[in-house]
């Protein structure tokens, strides 16, 4: 199964230069206020703060391209952001799919984190991170079936090895 939100990075790109715009007015705003026109008098920091927390809210929704490939013996995660100046890390991880554990799907009001904990070659568990904030519900339910089919066969395997060893 393959799921992908890259058909919708012109838009993502219009939000974030949207919000790099309203960040530059509210500067060139809060600057001519203190030196010219004092409308706001000591208020004037609101020019500065509403532009400041869109941009932060922006910045922990995270990276808001997301692609995920379980097709073949392998999955495929890629986590990417659209502007370099915010980027932290871009995630692309490739494994086999018979290392996954388990996963965890975190929903806190508009931020989702997708964990996934993978067995590494010395038997220790790994987490790893995805921002899956800007999935739609259909598409996180997709994620879900999938990643549960994954987790499914790997347990059922797992015990029949168990079995057999016994």
């Amino acid at each position: 199964m393959r799921l992908s939100n890259r058909e919708k990075k012109p838009f993502y790109s219009f939000i974030y230069s949207l919000g790099g715009i309203i960040f530059l007015l509210g500067l060139i705003a809060y600057i001519l206020e203190i030196s010219k026109f004092d409308v706001f008098g000591s208020r004037s920091w609101i020019l500065l703060i509403i532009p400041l927390v869109l941009f932060a809210f922006l910045y922990l929704l995270g990276r808001p391209i997301f692609e995920y490939d379980s097709d073949g013996e392998a999955l495929n995660f890629r986590n990417s952001h659209i502007l370099y100046l915010l980027a932290k890390k871009d995630a692309r991880d490739e494994f086999p799919k018979y290392k996954i554990i388990k996963y965890n799907i975190i929903s806190v009001l508009f931020f989702k984190r997708l964990y996934v904990y993978i067995l590494s070659k010395k038997n220790q568990v790994i987490i790893l991170k995805y921002e899956i904030s800007y999935l739609n519900r259909k598409q996180i339910e997709d994620l879900k079936f999938s990643l549960n089919k994954v987790v499914k066969y790997n347990s059922e395997n797992q015990k029949q090895d168990n079995t057999v060893t016994d």
